[in-house]
């Protein structure tokens, strides 16, 4: 089990990401195919589809069975479009004259720092006993891209996982080796993503939190 390429296609890496979310079920169908090819054409990085992605994934496996959750990237759909549409009207622009009157928009990658921040100021006050993640939150800084937004958003799920009590943390991260297994990612980097998906689900059911992202 490798990374994939550096020189991978969008199509290659968001198979892979399906698989890391997925649950079980079954590869890209030729619709799914299609769909991926679409977004690709409408040249948005490949971290604005893949946040698509693990919204859908994190919305249909709260509200599913245990081993249930995403199917296929149909479902998705709606999430991806709504992140490219956000991401379009942040962009959009940048590599065009300014109006007369530019309107500010904020960076995507300060709008999910100052959300990140929010969720987690407001699990510190009400679990007192997450001791440190105060401290972490006022360490938190807008992210340089979106990718390093994605890995902010994660080590701010390890932060309260760590501030958990040790039985507490170890049955979340326990179930979330099981659904890893039942999603069956076929890489390592869908390994490493299909396991921080699930952490942070197992965690926001945990402690009642309306999303992370």
């Amino acid at each position: 089990m490798s990374l994939l390429p550096h020189d991978a296609t969008f199509e290659e890496l968001v198979q892979d990401c399906f698989t890391a979310f997925r649950g079980r079920g079954v590869m890209l169908s030729a619709l799914d195919a299609e769909l991926v090819h679409a977004w690709a054409l409408q040249a948005v990085p490949y971290e604005v589809v893949a946040r698509g992605i693990k919204k859908a994934a994190a919305r249909l496996q709260y509200d599913a069975r245990p081993d249930e959750g995403l199917r296929s990237l149909s479902a998705c759909r709606r999430d991806v479009e709504q992140e490219i549409a956000k991401y379009l009207r942040t962009s959009i622009g940048q590599h065009q004259p300014a109006p007369a009157k530019p309107r500010a928009t904020e960076p995507l990658e300060a709008t999910r720092a100052r959300k990140l921040k929010a969720v987690l100021l407001d699990l510190a006050a009400a679990h007192p006993r997450l001791t440190g993640l105060q401290a972490f939150v006022e360490r938190l800084a807008p992210a340089p891209d979106l990718a390093a937004a994605d890995r902010q958003e994660a080590r701010a799920v390890a932060a309260v996982l760590r501030a958990l009590p040790f039985a507490e943390r170890f049955a979340l991260l326990r179930e979330a080796s099981r659904l890893v297994q039942n999603a069956q990612p076929i890489t390592a980097q869908a390994r490493l993503d299909s396991l921080r998906f699930f952490r942070a689900w197992q965690l926001r059911r945990h402690l009642d939190v309306p999303s992370f992202w």
